[in-house]
């Protein structure tokens, strides 16, 4: 293993979940530009497209990656009070527990607030096609290869990091060594 590995991984984890994000939120098509041409606040989408919008996120099986959003801010409040209070750990388990259960609806409120998103990016007519797409066979295996496809490209481009971070790891040390410097 690298030393530079745990740099690498990082970057890895976050390119895994900014590709799972821009996946789910439907971005990984958008080109730069357009989304920083748009600088104000879009408007309210219609009902309607937002209703289209969540089938997509649901046929796409986008919901999936929200569901654990909700239990994982829980956990982190949890933990932020566990090293203060480590003698309430057995009640701070029992509180998150019940709040699994008492915002179990904000998984739903969640999955509306990014339907919005899709909703102003899209139009209804727009979204009812990428719905039919996602629902025909080429978009079923769309649907459900493309999270694989991703994990293992994500995968090959950890190899390639951590390759890529030794030969710049050698470079600094040879630059540095011509200035005088060891390292």
């Amino acid at each position: 293993m690298s030393l530079v590995s745990p740099l690498a991984t990082s970057l890895v984890t976050l390119f895994r979940a900014t590709a799972a994000a821009a996946l789910v939120a439907g971005t990984v098509g958008l080109v730069p530009a357009q989304a920083q041409a748009q600088t104000q606040q879009p408007a309210d989408p219609s009902p309607a497209a937002v209703s289209a919008a969540r089938e997509l996120i649901m046929v796409k099986g986008g919901n999936a990656v929200f569901d654990p959003i909700v239990n994982g801010v829980i956990e982190y409040v949890k933990n932020a009070f566990l090293p203060t209070n480590p003698q309430l750990g057995k009640e701070l388990g029992e509180v998150a527990l019940q709040l699994r259960k008492d915002y179990e609806s904000k998984r739903a409120e969640l999955l509306g607030e990014v339907a919005k998103v899709y909703a102003q990016k899209f139009s209804e007519a727009e979204l009812k096609e990428l719905v039919t797409f996602y629902k025909s066979p080429l978009g079923k295996k769309m649907a459900t290869e493309e999270p694989g496809v991703i994990d293992q490209g994500l995968k090959r481009a950890q190899v390639w990091a951590d390759a890529f971070s030794e030969q710049v790891m050698s470079r600094f040390r040879e630059e540095m060594k011509k200035k005088g410097h060891t390292l």
